[in-house]
């Protein structure tokens, strides 16, 4: 990339996936790339209503969450878009946000270090920190971000699993197989886009990028609803939260998401 390039430049950024660029239209440098984030403003749209219920009980904290998915996706339509360094680095960037403010909100509260004695509003405010800083730094060596990524995710999907190891919930924990699984399916999916290009351009697979937003983005949703009812479980047992699926619950087909049956306003919990 040329020195005196302007990071919002059209091709500036210095990664680029294996759709043929500017192929579907000249405006749009990866058109499947693109219109495939359409699911991080479908899914997040349709579950702020679900978890308004919930919100009433936990607090704002999923509603911020599931804002920071549709910044994901806007985010990563247009670096797809535009190629440029500028949506590399949001797209990078706001991940990183919806993994730390969704770690602040969901830690459970036995696992928060000793320095924080329990006080979550004090862990949150360092969890943002750690993200505003790394933001910035970001912006100055861009290599941070994949570092922070792994850093991140991985913590998060440890301290996933061993709460589905302690749930007695089968739907719940039924909900937590499927997530793994379409996390899974999106890595996979990720890998072979970026290692095997001419593979599957030769062999006429379908773009797997674009599969990685699907399936990541509904993956990730799925972890987000399952932290959600730890969170109500562990925090406030007594609102007896309990998964439920749009449109069709009793078949456990749609989108999942936590309805609070019972119970009294936990306060001062999930906000952000």
């Amino acid at each position: 990339m040329e020195g005196s390039m302007s990071p919002f430049t059209a091709g500036s950024s210095p990664v680029d996936w294996c759709e043929p660029n500017y192929v579907v239209t000249s405006s749009i440098a990866e058109f499947t790339n693109t219109i495939s984030n359409i699911v991080f403003l479908l899914v997040p749209l349709i579950s702020i209503k679900l978890f308004s219920n919930y919100g009433k009980y936990m607090g704002n904290g999923m509603l911020v969450v599931l804002i920071l998915l549709i910044v994901v996706g806007i985010s990563s339509a247009y670096f797809h878009y535009s190629l440029s360094l500028v949506g590399q680095l949001l797209d990078e960037l706001s991940i990183l946000w919806v993994i730390a403010v969704g770690f602040g909100l969901w830690l459970p509260r036995r696992l928060l270090p000793l320095q924080f004695n329990g006080n979550r509003k004090r862990f949150q405010d360092f969890t943002i920190l750690g993200a505003a800083l790394t933001s910035l730094v970001s912006w100055i060596f861009p290599f941070v971000n994949a570092f922070a990524l792994m850093l991140s995710f991985l913590p998060a999907s440890i301290v996933l699993r061993n709460e589905l190891k302690r749930c007695k919930d089968a739907r719940v924990i039924t909900l937590g197989y499927r997530s793994f699984a379409v996390l899974m399916a999106a890595v996979i999916c990720w890998v072979v886009d970026r290692l095997c290009c001419s593979w599957c351009l030769r062999s006429g697979v379908p773009n797997l990028h674009a599969f990685w937003h699907i399936f990541i983005c509904l993956g990730s949703y799925m972890s987000c609803v399952l932290f959600a009812y730890f969170d109500a479980h562990n925090e406030a047992p007594e609102i007896k939260p309990s998964l439920r699926y749009w449109p069709e619950s009793n078949l456990d087909i749609g989108i999942p998401y936590i309805l609070i049956e019972a119970g009294h306003k936990h306060p001062n919990h999930g906000q952000i």
